[in-house]
């Protein structure tokens, strides 16, 4: 049974993000991270550790609740624990030449919508996956 569309809490369309705005390749993580077979518990712990990042963003509460619960909900399923990293260190390379103000605005929009793109697609390869799981667990 599934839920209708207007009481769902969120859906992809409310991302903000117009597809036509997004670019057709396909990011290098998902090169690097598929549901191959065999491989759906690895890819489905490195996508749902990614969408934490997300969390950091400026974005909509419902969404980050969204992202919030597949990332919990998928690390707890699969039964990872959480491991501790140390911070990494500044750099001490060479001071950088800052940009002016427009570029930078400019840049921290661009990026933000590339940030959107990856995580719609991120998260519909998340339900592709656990339904790919799903219809073989029915097989049995």
């Amino acid at each position: 049974m599934t839920t209708p569309a207007s009481r769902r809490p969120w859906s992809m369309n409310k991302t903000g993000v117009n597809n036509s705005n997004c670019p057709n390749n396909e990011p290098n993580f998902f090169k690097k991270h598929s549901c191959d077979d065999d491989k759906e518990a690895t890819f489905l712990k490195t996508a749902a550790r990614k969408l934490k990042y997300f969390l950091n963003m400026s974005i909509a509460e419902d969404l980050k609740l969204h992202i919030s619960i597949v990332s919990k909900g998928t690390l707890q399923l699969l039964n990872c624990t959480k491991k501790d990293k140390g911070k990494k260190q500044p750099s001490l390379g060479e001071a950088q030449p800052t940009k002016n103000l427009e570029e930078k605005k400019s840049l921290k929009e661009q990026r933000k919508q590339e940030d959107m793109c990856f995580l719609q697609i991120l998260l519909e390869k998340i339900k592709t996956c656990w339904n790919k799981i799903l219809s073989h667990t029915k097989e049995y």
